[in-house]
Order: structure tokens, then sequence, then C-alpha cells
């Protein structure tokens, strides 16, 4: 069976054959709920998606789910799979072997696909090591999510995440650095536009990279077909990235060396230009802050309920693994948050199915239960629809046909 971008499925490893996923109810992923219906798989593969008063084709593998709202599986857009969340981020980076740090990022991986995250985005690892683990689940997609990977991101010397190996000063440096994550084949160049919180040196509303150096990374990265996206919390360092033509703006929180100034010019011209805005909100409720803090985070959220309402493309993400409020597996906290800042619930599953899968690439294959699509699917009891909260309530996890939960 060959879908309409020529890929050829029948016989991939790893995924069935013909196969009938039954449910109460179906969100397709475009606000449509289809009423005790069914998902016709074959190959891995989306071939045929039907509500009631059409019968399912005989002689085919059926799962009845039962009293569940089947989803397309959650896409979380920025993680960070090298990092364990309940202890020091930095620590393991430097002493960690490889295979050892490769058994934690597959322990992390597994964590995200049984909370229904069938695809990651994995946005700073360790000398490559998230792209081992894509080419295994690829090769076996039940053994762990769809993963696109950056490779190291590129920062200053001793810039945010410098230990991570992505090191890069000048315009040489960084053409270098992008070529070579197109020669070890990246999904996608992350640059650290500003500072950060997790390590000293740059803090974060300072800008690591000026005009000049972040055109030069999108270029070279263009020249290549990689798309880019940028860590930025300052308004400069956001300016200056959607000026280059970045993919996406992750965080964009746009902190000042006090508190919260949004550029509202700065927004519209993202808007205009059809960026993402990766809002890495995603969190462990109760979390305790400082009151100076906790004013800060809640000026984010205004923010981020006001660029939602201007009409931004924004992507609910986790930046899994910085601290033990984002440990792996927590984005569906963001989807219920996202609805508490004023997304309707359509709007908050849109945006960790339908516009993460556009802000990764992945638009014609991924976010959406139609035919042509991967059969990444997420079943919860109740309906999220109407009852946010029910998102997690897991009752099943597909990968690519293949049940993983």
């Amino acid at each position: 069976m060959r879908t309409s971008d020529g890929r050829d499925h029948r016989g991939t490893p790893g995924t069935t054959a013909q196969t009938v996923i039954r449910a109460a109810r179906i969100h397709t992923g475009s606000g449509t709920v289809l009423q005790h219906g069914f998902v016709l798989v074959d190959g891995g593969v989306i071939v045929a998606v039907e509500g009631a008063g059409t019968p399912p084709p005989e002689d085919v593998e059926t799962v009845d789910l039962g009293e569940v709202t089947l989803l397309p599986g959650l896409i979380d857009a920025h993680v960070h799979l090298a990092f364990d969340a309940t202890g020091d981020v930095m620590t393991p980076m430097l002493e960690l072997e490889d295979d050892a740090l490769l058994d934690l990022m597959h322990t992390h991986a597994q964590l995200h696909l049984d909370a229904g995250v069938t695809t990651v985005r994995d946005l700073g690892d360790r000398r490559f090591g998230s792209l081992v683990l894509r080419d295994r689940y690829r090769s076996d997609p039940a053994s762990g999510p769809e993963l696109l990977a950056s490779g190291p991101p590129l920062t200053r010397r001793k810039g945010h995440c410098w230990f991570l190996g992505g090191e890069a000063d000048t315009i040489d440096e960084l053409h270098a650095a992008v070529s070579e994550r197109a020669e070890r084949e990246c999904d996608v160049v992350k640059v650290m536009a500003t500072g950060g919180v997790i390590t000293p040196g740059f803090l974060p509303h300072q800008s690591q990279y000026g005009p000049a150096e972040l055109t030069a990374i999108v270029t070279t990265a263009h020249h290549h077909r990689l798309p880019t996206v940028a860590h930025a919390h300052g308004a400069q360092g956001i300016r200056d990235s959607v000026a280059a033509g970045v993919r996406s703006i992750e965080h964009c929180t746009f902190l000042d060396a006090t508190g919260v100034s949004p550029d509202w010019d700065a927004v519209a011209r993202m808007i205009d230009a059809g960026i993402f805005a990766s809002v890495t909100g995603a969190s462990l409720p109760g979390l305790e802050l400082p009151p100076v803090l906790q004013a800060r985070a809640e000026q984010v959220r205004v923010n981020v309920q006001r660029m939602h309402t201007a009409g931004a493309r924004i992507v609910c993400t986790s930046d899994a693994g910085v601290g033990p409020h984002k440990p792996h597996g927590v984005l569906p906290h963001g989807v219920v948050d996202a609805a508490r800042v004023g997304f309707s619930n359509v709007e908050a599953l849109a945006s960790v199915t339908t516009v993460a899968a556009a802000a990764c690439g992945l638009a014609g294959r991924k976010g959406a239960i139609t035919a042509g699509h991967d059969a990444d699917l997420l079943a919860v009891q109740g309906n999220p629809l109407e009852t946010i909260g029910d998102i997690h309530r897991t009752a099943a996890v597909f990968r690519r046909g293949l049940r993983v939960r």
C-alpha cells in the first residue's frame, strides 16, 4: 500500500497488517467528532476513518476500545531526552558514558510514549545521541516515539547549555556547525539566541547572537533544507530571530532584567511571517515560586493569552527534563493549562496535534486522524473536548498502529 506521498508502508518493520480500531468517539483533529466509528490501519498508516453507519471490513483484526475518545497522538515539540528532571542536569552530561546516557534517554522517551506523546522533538542533546534513538525508533516504531532531533544546540562559548557541545562564536564556526548537522542528517537546527536559566553566563534576557550571526545560521540551514528554531527569552533576541526567518521561537517569554516586557510589534511580525511560538509552559501543577518569579510567570501566561487572541501560531510544549516540575511525559498538563488561559478545548488539543505537526514540518503525516497519516493514536476515557482534564485518563496508545499501552 502506497500513500499519496509515494511512501511504501507495507512490510515496514514493526508495523501491523490491516487492523480496525473502534471507539465511541473519534476526534479527527479538526474539531470533527465521529460517533461510534472506526479507524482502518494498513501497514502502520491510516487508510480510512468512518463514523456510525459504515460497517468495518470483514475478516480484519479488530481492537474495540469501547467508551473512549480516540485522538491523534500528542506531539511535544520541545524536549531534552538527555536531561534527568529528577536531579542535576549538567553533571550527567559531563560524566555519563555514551551508552549509559543513551539508556537514560530511551527511558525518558518511554515516559513520553506512556503519556500519549507519540512524537517528540529533541532540541538539545549531547554528541548527537538522539540521532541513534531516532533511527532505532524508525526501524522499530513500537520501541519509542517518532523522534526529531537537533543535536547539540548552537551556543556561545560558555553560553547557555555549553556543556552539550554546540559552542560556536564566529560566523565561520556557525557555518561549519550548521553544515555538520546537515551532514549528520539532523532534522532541525537549534540556536540559543539568548541566555537561559540552567547555566551561568548570559542571562535569559541577554542576546548571545546578533542579527548577522542569526541570519548566517538560518541562511546556511536553508541551503541544507533544514529549518531553524531559536531559544529566545529577551525581546531583542526574539526580534532578531524573527528578522532572520526562524521557523519558531522557543519560550518566547519577553523577559527583561526585572520582569516581562512584551514587544507586540515583534509578535505582529511573527504572525505575519507565520512563525510559531513554542511556549514551553507544560509543567506539573502546584509549583511554588517566590513572589517575584510567580508574578513574572503570571505575566507570561497573560501574554500567551493575548498572543493567542491576536492569531499567533502557538504550540504547547514542555521543555521536559529541565527540572522536577517538568518530568518527561508532562505535556498533557500543558494542554489543560492552555485551556485555562483562554484556548478552547479544541484549540488546546490542536496546539499539541495539528499545530505542533505543522511546526515540526510533519503536517502531512502527523497530528490528525485522517487517511494517509501515521496511525499514531491516543485513546482516553471520557471526552476532553468537553472536559479537558480527561486528557490525563489514558486508555491506550498506538504507535503506527501497534498498541504500546
